[in-house]
């Protein structure tokens, strides 16, 4: 059985396949995250990526959320982002931890599967909005989305968060049944 950090760890593999093939052309390219082009999309990721490293570690982030933290390599911001990550989640203490997040104090545990959805829904956002869905673990967003369905999200589901979930056919990738239960709406294929 996989930990939510084994997990966690997947996700920022695949999501780091995904942006090594985004090119400086395709960051003003729209996502299917409502008003977010590629570049605003990586910058929240990456912000956020950075932000929940030096929580678990009680470290300075270096910056707000929202902040530019991709700078003129949007590349090496996402590897960087991705190493502080990954190390702060391997920490023995990790899940121990009590995570300030925006809407207040959240346990390890808690934290780590926010986390996690933070990093599959905005890979699969980039990849579908990059043209690079065959990247994705369809897996992994299939396990998410069995783990969503089977709690009560609704808390969830308020401005900023994730808006109401909208079809999506059956027979759709995982990837996007999972986008579309948190309120995306994609494009055809």
């Amino acid at each position: 059985m996989t930990t939510v950090i084994d997990q966690i760890d997947r996700a920022l593999d695949v999501t780091a396949t995904v942006v090594k093939g985004i090119t400086g052309d395709q960051l003003t390219a729209p996502t299917p995250c409502p008003g977010w082009d590629v570049r605003t999309e990586l910058n929240h990721l990456v912000g956020g990526m950075r932000i929940f490293a030096a929580e678990l570690t009680a470290t300075d982030a270096g910056g707000e959320h929202e902040d530019d933290w991709l700078g003129t390599d949007h590349h090496a911001a996402f590897a960087t982002a991705a190493a502080l990550d990954r190390a702060a989640w391997q920490r023995p203490d990790a899940l121990d931890t009590t995570v300030r997040l925006g809407f207040g104090p959240t346990p390890g545990p808690v934290a780590a599967l926010i986390h996690l959805t933070e990093v599959l829904a905005h890979g699969a956002d980039l990849a579908v909005a990059t043209g690079q869905e065959s990247l994705l673990d369809e897996d992994a967003c299939a396990g998410l989305l069995a783990i969503m369905t089977g709690m009560d999200f609704d808390a969830f589901r308020r401005p900023g968060m994730f808006g109401p979930a909208v079809p999506a056919p059956r027979d759709a990738p995982a990837h996007r049944r999972l986008l579309a239960f948190l309120g995306r709406t994609l494009p055809p294929r």
